[in-house]
């Protein structure tokens, strides 16, 4: 009867402990310094807080608009709304208004 040489044995459990730490320091590693690690977790909270005053940013101009909007609404036009769009857009005046042309300021 034919037995395991211990040595053999032994070397195998060293190598199969050594590749299971590399595992772990390998996905250790990955939980601190990877794409979603904890490393990258500043890097995305200054993001979010970019992209969240870029929402607000656009939320009020969205607001504007439909602000606009509802002022051109077919059934209940706002004249003054209304005056100044024709004014601004077709360069219209009454006889007796001024104009007076200002310079921009670039």
């Amino acid at each position: 009867m034919k037995g395991k040489d211990p040595r053999r044995q032994n070397r195998r459990e060293k190598i199969v402990s050594a590749a299971a730490l590399v595992v772990l320091l390998l996905i250790g590693g990955m939980a601190l310094v990877g794409p979603s690690g904890i490393l990258a977790w500043g890097e995305q909270n200054s993001r979010l807080s970019d992209h969240e005053q870029r929402i607000a940013m656009l939320q009020e101009r969205r607001d504007e608009l439909q602000n606009r909007v509802d002022l051109l609404d077919p059934n209940n036009v706002d004249p003054d709304f209304a005056s100044e769009l024709v004014r601004g857009n077709l360069n219209v005046a009454h006889p007796d208004e001024y104009v007076v042309e200002l310079e921009p300021l670039d």
